[in-house]
Order: C-alpha cells, then sequence, then structure tokens
C-alpha cells in the first residue's frame, strides 16, 4: 500500500441508545459517554484509526444531530482534533447522513476513500481493526465497495448477517476478501445456529470503506431521490464557526433510508447474478477484533473486565456473594448481596435493576416515561451547554435549585425571563454579570438578584472554572421561558 491513499474517517453519531438507559438518554445518548475506559466512545471511534498502515489520514469528520455539536466539538478538541461537523437538522437514517457526508468529502476536488464508522461501537482490538482496515483501503481506492463481517462467535439473534460469496479476483494480497451473496436481517435462533454451522455467514457490523464518488455514484443509480435531496440540502447549507449547517427545509424532504437497504442490497444481489453490473463490485471482509455494538447492559457487561466471580462493579460499588453481575453507580454507594446475572445502574436521578436477560426491554421503560412526558427519559439532572454545565440539585413548589459551572471564557447568551427571578451565588472563581444597563464583577461568596423580566447575562473571565449557585423563583421555571437576545454559539 502507498501513502495515496487519502482516508477520511466519517463518524455516524445520530443513535440514541435507548437501551442504556439511565446512562443514556435522548439529549446524551451513549456515544458520548465513556462506558469502556476513560474516553467516551465517539472519542475512542476516532482515536482507533490513528495509526493505520499505509494511509494518509485526514481530520475526522462527524456527521451528527444538532442537539449533541457543542459536546461533540468539546470531545474532539479534548483529543486534539478539530474535524468537520456536519449537522443534520432531522434525522433521516445512515443514507443521507453518508450522501452529505461524501458531498462535504469532495468539496475540495479530493475523491478521499471514506472509512465510515458508527460512533457507538466497542473494539477491544484495535491493532487487528487497524490491519483489516489497512487491507480495506487498497481495495476501496479501486473503486470496490467494502463492507467488514464479524466472525461470529455464538448464535446472535440480535444482529443482522452478511453471507460472503466467492473470493473476490482482485483480492491479491489482502487475502480474504469475498464478494457479498446477501445480506440478511436478523434470525430466530434456530436460522442464526444455522448460520454458525455453516461457516460462511458473518454479522453485519455496519462499517463501511468506500470512494466518496463511488457511493455518489451509486446513490444517482439505487436512489436519485434521496441524492437529489442531500445535493439541494448541501448546495443550500452554510458554515457556521466549525460546524456545516445543510438546509433544514430542504433536507425534511429527503427520504429516510439506510446504507444497506439504499444500496449495498443492490451491490449484493448484482454482485451474485450479473457479470457485468453497473454498480460497484461489494465485497466483505471478516473482522475478529474484540467488536460489539453495546446495544444493551447486557453486551457491555460483555466486553468490560470482570473479577473471578464474573461481575462488573463501576464508581462507588460493595458486592458480596454475587455473580456474573454488573453494578454502575454514578454517585451513591451501591451495594448489591447474595444476587446473580443483574443489572444494577443508579444515576443522580434514577435507579435501574433488570435481569441480564431481560435488558432489552429497558427500552420500554424509556417508552413510558416518554409517553408520560417524565424529564428522565430525554436529560440527565446534569445538563451540558456550550458554556458549561447546570445541575438541577433541588426543586419544589414554586423554586428551583442549580449548581452551574461556567468554563474559563464561557459565556451565556444575554436573557431574559417572564416569570422568575434569580438569585446568584458565587462558590469559586469570578463572575462577570450584565443586569440591566450594568455591568459588574463578583468573586466568592458575593452574590447578586435578578429581578423577574430583568434583562442579564452571566461570563467567566476568569482561567479556572466558575462555580455557582443559582437560586430561582416564579410560577413557571421551564427551560423554555427564555427570550434570548444575544448568544455567541448561535442558538
Amino acid at each position: 500500500m502507498t501513502s495515496s491513499v487519502l482516508l477520511q474517517p466519517v463518524v455516524l453519531s445520530g443513535g440514541s441508545g435507548t437501551r442504556l438507559w439511565p446512562l443514556s438518554r435522548e439529549k446524551y445518548p451513549k456515544q458520548l459517554l465513556s462506558l469502556v475506559g476513560q474516553d467516551s466512545l465517539l472519542q475512542a471511534t476516532v482515536r482507533r484509526v490513528e495509526g493505520v498502515a499505509g494511509v494518509t489520514l485526514t481530520e475526522p469528520m462527524v456527521v451528527c444531530n444538532e442537539e449533541y455539536r457543542f459536546v461533540i466539538a468539546e470531545q474532539l478538541r479534548l483529543l486534539g482534533q478539530t474535524g468537520t461537523i456536519v449537522l443534520e437538522p432531522c434525522g433521516r437514517n445512515t443514507a443521507p447522513a453518508l450522501t452529505i457526508a461524501a458531498l462535504a468529502a469532495i468539496k475540495s476536488g479530493a475523491d478521499p476513500v471514506l472509512l465510515v464508522m458508527p460512533a457507538d461501537h466497542v473494539i477491544t482490538d484495535v491493532a487487528a481493526f487497524q490491519q483489516v482496515v489497512s487491507q480495506g483501503a487498497t481495495l476501496a481506492a479501486t473503486g470496490v465497495v467494502v463492507t467488514f463481517g464479524i466472525t461470529p462467535d455464538a448464535p446472535e439473534t440480535g444482529y443482522g448477517y452478511i453471507q460472503a460469496g466467492l473470493p473476490f479476483a482482485s483480492s491479491a494480497g489482502n487475502g480474504s476478501a469475498q464478494l457479498i451473496a446477501r445480506f440478511v436481517e436478523k434470525p430466530n435462533l434456530a436460522t442464526a445456529q444455522s448460520y454458525l454451522a455453516a461457516g460462511n455467514y458473518l454479522w453485519n457490523s455496519g462499517l463501511f470503506m468506500l470512494r466518496a464518488s463511488v457511493w455518489l455514484a451509486a446513490m444517482g443509480q439505487c436512489r436519485p431521490d434521496i441524492l437529489a435531496a442531500c445535493q439541494s440540502a448541501w448546495d443550500q447549507g452554510q458554515t457556521d464557526g466549525e460546524f456545516v449547517r445543510v438546509a433544514k427545509e430542504a433536507f425534511s424532504q429527503c427520504p429516510s433510508d439506510s446504507i444497506d437497504y439504499a444500496v449495498m442490497e443492490r451491490i449484493a444481489t448484482e454482485s451474485a447474478t450479473s457479470t457485468a453490473q453497473p454498480l460497484p463490485p461489494g465485497v466483505v471482509l471478516p473482522l475478529s477484533a474484540g467488536w460489539s455494538d453495546v446495544g444493551a447492559w447486557d453486551a457491555l457487561w460483555q466486553v468490560l473486565p470482570k473479577d473471578d466471580h464474573g461481575n462488573v462493579a463501576q464508581g462507588d460499588v460493595m458486592l458480596q456473594d454475587c455473580e456474573n453481575t454488573l453494578a454502575l453507580s454514578e454517585g451513591r454507594l451501591v451495594a448489591c448481596v447474595g444476587v446473580s446475572d443483574l443489572v444494577v445502574v443508579e444515576t443522580a436521578d434514577a435507579i435501574l435493576v433488570s435481569h441480564k436477560d431481560k435488558t432489552q426491554d429497558v427500552k420500554k421503560i424509556v417508552d413510558r416515561l416518554r409517553a408520560d412526558k417524565r424529564a428522565e427519559g430525554s436529560i440527565h439532572r446534569k445538563v451540558f451547554r456550550p458554556w458549561g454545565s447546570y445541575d438541577g440539585v433541588d426543586a419544589g413548589e414554586r423554586f428551583q435549585v442549580k449548581r452551574i459551572v461556567v468554563k474559563p471564557g464561557g459565556t451565556l447568551s444575554l436573557q431574559m425571563h417572564h416569570h422568575r427571578a434569580e438569585h446568584w451565588i458565587v462558590v469559586s472563581g469570578t463572575a462577570k454579570v450584565t443586569k440591566g444597563d450594568e455591568t459588574f464583577l463578583l468573586s466568592e461568596n458575593q452574590s447578586t438578584f435578578i429581578p423577574l423580566g430583568t434583562t442579564h447575562r452571566l461570563e467567566n473571565p476568569g482561567r479556572v472554572p466558575l462555580e455557582m449557585i443559582e437560586v430561582q423563583s416564579g410560577s413557571y421555571l421551564g427551560e423554555d421561558d427564555i427570550v434570548r437576545f444575544e448568544d455567541v454559539y448561535g442558538r
């Protein structure tokens, strides 16, 4: 392989991870969490392509929901990366997301090989992953569409499968590339057992490699309606600081479809039946690298280190006479005695207790929370904002108390409220306060009162985090009681 293969990592970060509630929430999904190691799943996805042999690696491109843009930008910054963050104004599945990414990749005249990766997967053997990616880059550079099939070790019914066909004629030097015979949906147990016994079925990982131009041409043949909608949304889009925004109205008209349904199944059909296919050939490379999509708590238990009794304990946890149990604590002490095959997850506002065999049903709890319009289904008690975070520590009739942390240089919007007044007390750091026509500084143990209807702004002009307590009082304390006049973050 030569360094002429330009590799563009494309990270698709659109999932919500409801089966990992209460850690994963709609407003802060699993890809943003540090579930395995210190990095978030998204950060680990970006890191694992660093060091792939024989390629020229570009900065990563992340395609994400607008809701997560500031957190993702911060997580990339902590990795020393800037990259391109492409914002989807609404979810339209993976085919439109990859189409927008391909349009972004070719805007400078380049035609890189795109390495398409979901942001929420775990791969424990990074070296093995990089070796197969290096092989795939050679094939993809020639116009082949490459997907990665996970070598199965069990008759898994929760994954789709790829049936591997004949060896790919042009795979000399890459060894194991095979034509894709077909994609199959999630099977029942008997069918999954037959796939495992056959030996030529692989789990569908959702990982792809192909040139940007190859994907756009394939979309033009298979789903010209999606391509046209994405092209219109891209042409009408704009760059907003570090973010690339596509046009909301045009993108909302785009049909929803997955990469597999839109293109890959057509490629597989033509590879199996046609000798002169208009679509590019599709191949699958087997991957054995400790892969998991961490779709539910039992899957996370499988990939985490365990004690001699099969237990996983994270945070302030004490286990006594327990087996094969996963116990996670974000704050309070969790003690388990004499239990087996349980999942116990503690957060500031919710506790989950589930049998390990029933973790797929956690989604049903989330559905009930949403139906009841309960906040626990969508947000954490601690909420991240581009300027820092706030934690709702107490609430009652006509009052609410928040702990606010503003990072150095952070600035809240210039705003006012119709229904609440606020009392600010500085715990540490320095606050720059705008209140009506006044602007002044507050230091530790100093406070100010913001009357209802008064225009105000909070800033941190210092070099250390500003920590403060905010006491709200009034007839309505919802987050939507905000009238913004100016906002440096464009909200």
